[in-house]
């Protein structure tokens, strides 16, 4: 018997707001010292009223939206009842039967081809405190509670961990593209618990399901997903096949789930609406505002780099993933092309190939990110228009890059001052290769025998001669032109 697993996520995403959910309280508590952004609302005193964010609502519209979501221009608020040390009210304010948005999907690209995730959807509420545990004592940090909440559900399916991993990579950075959230899951801003079942292959039948939590990086929720493929395989297997919902934790370090406390049921939440918060109106004419406001997403960015630009897949990828780096490398093709007066197509080339294979390089080995580089767009287009007309050649042009990210000082002033100016051919090259020909007679030999591999081995010998400042491919031509080849 073939088993399927049959995948859906619940994801709570952190807005980035100024302040809390519903109230005027500093919403960058994460950063300051324990229970100093707090207040008697986000405190839960008894008589205090909660009055909505408007930032977050807007925030929350926008996420919607580009996660195609249908945005409901009537919601409301509900209380979710329960009790537990991390929430002060003894409920959390949410959304329930009328949320936010309703009906989304993100499509992503994993290794089996492009999927369409269809997500259930999108809703509002307050996170709660933050629990630290010592030993028998577990202490309480306000500071997050009332931190403004999304929470987006998917439809139960996604067909395989990899998937899961990749929609959650997605989302990240669409939420970071609309400036929502910087979503970091190291740091709690995007949590996330999975839910997972398997069936045989071909059965539409949902079986009891079980949802995984303490899931804290992408690599945990694809590792967890993949576990928890392999025990129930092993229990169906038995023919002892899940017959009840369960909750499980991650165990980074046993690399396996473990139980946990049995999961309420919506009817133990005791959900009625909050009467502190009128019903949420939007009118349609706004949604549609925010809706032209959005900014280019990443699918279309990738789609746009590969088309307009020719560039590699893995390169748009990089381009679109790290935001700023491509709009840095887009300025840069567009002042070059201008240079040049060229297509876009060769020198989005020669700009993508420095950018994404070398330049990244140097900034990584710097812990440097590339808003933080010393020189201008300009002065990147001059570096590479220096290469472009051989005036320095690739090995040289690669301290020159470093040099210009230590210092920020103009390309052609580094090359000057290190005398990194590329020779000219002529007959300073010719006679250089004349003297490797008459000093490797026996490689010479061996070349003519069909060891054409020893081409390299000669261009070495002269770029060495000539203190690496002459064109590697005049070097081989004129090798070949001396050798007859």
């Amino acid at each position: 018997m073939e088993l399927v697993p049959v995948i859906g996520l619940e994801i709570h995403v952190q807005l980035k707001t100024k302040s809390k959910m519903f109230c005027p309280c500093d919403n960058t508590g994460e950063d300051k010292p324990a229970n100093t952004t707090i207040c008697p609302v986000c405190m839960g005193h008894p008589g205090t009223l909660p009055v909505p964010n408007a930032e977050a609502i807007s925030m929350a519209v926008r996420a919607a939206l580009a996660l195609n979501f249908k945005v409901n221009t009537r919601s409301k608020f509900d209380r979710k009842n329960y009790f537990y040390p991390d929430l002060p009210k003894g409920y959390q304010i949410s959304q329930y039967d009328e949320p936010l948005a309703q009906e989304g999907y993100l499509e992503v690209e994993a290794s089996q081809g492009l999927s369409r995730v269809e997500l259930e959807r999108l809703h509002l509420e307050e996170d709660t405190a933050k629990l630290t545990h010592q030993g028998k004592k577990s202490l309480v940090d306000f500071n997050r509670a009332g931190t403004p909440l999304m929470e987006i559900v998917t439809k139960p399916e996604i067909k395989n961990p990899e998937e899961a991993k990749i929609f959650l990579q997605e989302l990240r950075l669409i939420m970071r593209y609309v400036g929502a959230s910087d979503a970091d899951m190291e740091k709690g801003h995007l949590r996330c618990d999975a839910n997972i079942s398997l069936h045989p292959k071909g059965e539409d039948k949902l079986y009891p399901k079980t949802e995984i939590k303490n899931l804290n990086s992408f690599r945990a929720v694809e590792k967890a997903l993949q576990y928890e493929v392999k025990r129930q395989g092993e229990l169906w297997r038995k023919g002892e096949a899940p017959a009840i919902t369960a909750t499980r934790g991650w165990d980074e370090a046993k690399g396996e789930t473990v139980p946990q406390r049995e999961k309420e049921a919506v009817h133990d939440y005791r959900y009625f609406p909050e009467p502190d918060i009128p019903p949420l109106v939007i009118d349609q004419k706004k949604v549609e505002e925010w809706r032209a406001e959005l900014p280019e997403l990443p699918a279309d960015r990738r789609r746009r780099w590969q088309v307009t630009y020719d560039t590699k897949p893995a390169d748009a990828r990089l381009l679109t993933e790290d935001k700023a780096l491509g709009d840095f490398a887009e300025h840069v093709i567009v002042e070059l092309a201008a240079e040049v007066e060229g297509s876009l197509g060769p020198t989005a080339k020669l700009a993508v190939n420095w950018i994404v294979h070398k330049l990244t390089e140097v900034l990584r080995e710097r812990g440097l990110a590339v808003n933080q580089l010393p020189f201008t767009v300009s002065q990147f287009v001059a570096f590479l228009l220096l290469v472009s007309r051989r005036q320095v050649n690739s090995t040289n042009g690669q301290l020159l890059l470093r040099r210009m990210v230590e210092t920020g000082h103009d390309p052609e002033v580094i090359m000057a001052e290190e005398d990194l100016a590329q020779a000219a051919g002529g007959e300073g090259l010719a006679e250089a290769v004349t003297r490797v020909v008459n000093a490797h007679a026996e490689q010479v030999q061996d070349y003519h025998k069909g060891k054409t591999a020893l081409l390299k081995f000669f261009v070495g010998l002269v770029m060495k001669e000539l203190k690496g400042k002459a064109d590697p491919q005049e070097i081989e031509q004129e090798f070949k032109n001396q050798l007859g080849a």
